[in-house]
Formats: structure tokens, C-alpha cells, sequence
């Protein structure tokens, strides 16, 4: 066992991180009152931060991993407490440091899988491309305009490979110069930052960082948020600067000048599911929308937790690498919601969140109101 970091040494992470904040909150419990836990299960962020603020060695283990850095509480907290910044601290010294008895980071296997394959699945490096095989996809090069980063989840798990060849289908049918690295790709790093292994991230964004820049990257098209948050917003850090685009952002504008033309009538009611990292930490709300109104004969509801409101579906803050009791589960409470819409299609832009719903799609009652669970792209190809 390795030994207790000094307390110096521990002070220092949780001020680079952002963790001198704990000593501001004066447990107002505004950041409780939002925090999607209280509907589900028993987690305390402002407990969580009163316990830093006193104390390292009083947290409980498992509170550290809870958070899905929804981004809920840093809108509401009257004294900036950096709750994110601040739980990646502890986090961080959870992972390098024998701190907490038992707290080492809950997903060992993933940070394993990342540093022999690149990705999170352990999947053979060889096989991130196999998903465009059929589909005509070339290899990027510095004449296209578009990388298109699928990531990890659309490279490589077989529901969300439908994803990226809607993805690629509507790129083709607007006449996108567009390619992909396959082999040459590897994980952004976003959910294992967010579980505290900042060296594995470092390296992880170095390669990418590499990666495009030989190849004469200058604009990235992702289909999750997660990867967005990387390139966009912490890729920089490293001095690295591309245009990164959402898919939803491109279909949107591809809609908008005509590029696609969108005749087949869908006839059914569909509602749309704000993913946290495009929406709240993002800010980008109306454009996945918009392309949907293009669908002939789709009826657009909106669900009680909408745009900055958004309910999480559980899988940020590199939960969704985390087992998850079927009691405890975000998804389930905003699956419920879309039901009580009456919508027959959840509608949403991102591959954690349509994994999620899909697992909590599994319990609805058979006699019940079913409901699909369908990315935009799937939509919109479908349209075609």
C-alpha cells in the first residue's frame, strides 16, 4: 500500500484544480436542491464540500465518484464554489494517492483499456474504423474539410454504430468533404479526466493533438458532446486549436442552406432530450431542434426539464464507465418523463444518453406506452 500523501502535497492539487473553493461555501444546500441524486438516490454535495473544507481523510469513499458534473449546481451557487473543478481535485488525489481508505478510482479496468487500445471498450485499435467499412468512408486527409470523430462509443459499441453511419449517410447525401483516422484515433480523454487520471488524459490528448496536426486538421465534426468538451474547451490547454463542430450544428446548417432535402414523412410525436454537455456546459439548445422541425409530420413536444433545465441522464462525469443500481438511475426518472409526453420518440444527441435511455428502456412495463429511443441523425437519414 502506498503511503498517505502529505497534507502540503494534497493542498497544492486541490488549489490547482480549482478545490481552494470549498473553503467559500457556507452550506446554503442550493447546489442539493438541483442536484438530480435527490430524486433518486442519497448523495449530498454540499456535504461532499463541507467535508473537504474540514477534512480530507472524513469523505467517504463512494460520495466522490457520485457526481455526473451535470453542471446544475455551479448555476445556482450564490458563492462560486467550483463544484466540478473541485470534485475532479478530490478525484485526481483519490487516483495518484492512497488519501481515502478504498478510494481508488472505481473503473481501473477502463484506464487499463486506454492506455493498450486507446479506448475505453479494450476493443482492437485495428477495428475503430470497421463501422464504415460498407459505407464508402475515406481516410482524412489535409484537403477535406471535415474530420469526423465518431469516438469510442459510435467506433465501437453495435448500437451506437447506427449512429455513425446515419452520421456518414447524411454527410455523403450534402456532399460534405469529409474523412476519418480510424487506427490513428484514440479517446479524447474526457470521462477519465473526470475521474481524476489527469496523466492518462495528458497522454491521450497528445496523441490526438498529434494525430491532426500532421494530418493538417483544421475543423472537427463530433457526434458527442464529450468529445466536443475535450477539443473545444480543455484541448487548448495543450496550445491545440481547431474549429470543432457538433453534428447537430452541421445538420442544422446543411438543412438550413438545402445541401439536404428532407421529403419522407415520419408521422409520429417525438421529444428531445438536452444532453449536458451540449446543452448546459455548451449552450447549444435550438439547432437540434431546429433540424428536427424540418421532418415532415413530426410533432415536436418538449419535455418538463428542458435547455438549461435539462434532467441528466446519468452518464457524464465518467459514470458511465460505473455500474449503476437500477433503483439509482437518472435515466429511468427522465424516460418516465418522455412517456408522460406522450411522445413516441425520445430524441437526443448523444451516445451516452441514448445508452442510458436504452438500458432504462428494458424495465417499462409491457403493457405500457413504449417509446424509441433514436439519435437526431437516425431521424433525419430516415427523412431522407
Amino acid at each position: 500500500m502506498e503511503a498517505v500523501a502529505p497534507q502540503q502535497e494534497i493542498a497544492e492539487v486541490i488549489k490547482k484544480f480549482g478545490g481552494n473553493a470549498f473553503s467559500r461555501c457556507y452550506q446554503c444546500g442550493m447546489c442539493d436542491t438541483v442536484c438530480p441524486w435527490n430524486r433518486v438516490g442519497s448523495f449530498s454535495m454540499r456535504k461532499l464540500v463541507r467535508e473537504a473544507a474540514l477534512g480530507l481523510t472524513e469523505i467517504e469513499n463512494e460520495d466522490i465518484w457520485r457526481c455526473t458534473t451535470c453542471g446544475k449546481c455551479p448555476r445556482v451557487c450564490p458563492r462560486d464554489v467550483k463544484q466540478i473543478e473541485s470534485g475532479m481535485a478530490l478525484r485526481r488525489i483519490a487516483t495518484e494517492f492512497d488519501t481515502f481508505a478504498g478510494a481508488a478510482a472505481p473503473i481501473p479496468g477502463i484506464a487499463a483499456n486506454l492506455r493498450a487500445e486507446g479506448n475505453p471498450f479494450g476493443e482492437p485499435r485495428d477495428k475503430r474504423a470497421e463501422w464504415a467499412n460498407s459505407l464508402g468512408v475515406k481516410n482524412f486527409d489535409e484537403e477535406m474539410e471535415y474530420l469526423y470523430s465518431p469516438g469510442c462509443y459510435l467506433s465501437y459499441d453495435p448500437r451506437a454504430k447506427r449512429i455513425a453511419t446515419a452520421t456518414a449517410q447524411l454527410l455523403q447525401a450534402a456532399g460534405v468533404s469529409f474523412g476519418i483516422l480510424g487506427k490513428a484515433e484514440s479517446c479524447c480523454g474526457e470521462s477519465i479526466r473526470k475521474t481524476g487520471d489527469e496523466a492518462l488524459f495528458k497522454s491521450l490528448a497528445r496523441q490526438n493533438i498529434a494525430a491532426f496536426v500532421t494530418r493538417g486538421v483544421r475543423k472537427v465534426l463530433v457526434s458527442s458532446p464529450h468529445c466536443y468538451q475535450s477539443f473545444k474547451n480543455e484541448y487548448p490547454e495543450f496550445s491545440a486549436h481547431f474549429e470543432v463542430v457538433h453534428i447537430s450544428e452541421l445538420v442544422f446548417q446543411l438543412l438550413r442552406e438545402g445541401r439536404l432535402t428532407l421529403k419522407k414523412p415520419l408521422g409520429k410525436t417525438v421529444t428531445f432530450h438536452d444532453p449536458c454537455y451540449l446543452g448546459r456546459h455548451n449552450g447549444i439548445f435550438e439547432q437540434p431542434r431546429e433540424a428536427l422541425k424540418f421532418v415532415p409530420d413530426l410533432e415536436l413536444r418538449e419535455l418538463p426539464e428542458s435547455r438549461m433545465n435539462s434532467f441528466c441522464c446519468g452518464g457524464g462525469g465518467g459514470r458511465i464507465w460505473m455500474e449503476t443500481p437500477k433503483h439509482e438511475r437518472f435515466s429511468n426518472v427522465r424516460l418516465a418523463q418522455a412517456v408522460d409526453t406522450g411522445a413516441q420518440i425520445l430524441a437526443t444527441s448523444c451516445p451516452y444518453c441514448i445508452t442510458n435511455f436504452e438500458d432504462s428502456r428494458l424495465s417499462l412495463p409491457e403493457d405500457g406506452p413504449g417509446i424509441e429511443v433514436r439519435d437526431i441523425t437516425e431521424i433525419i437519414r430516415d427523412a431522407l
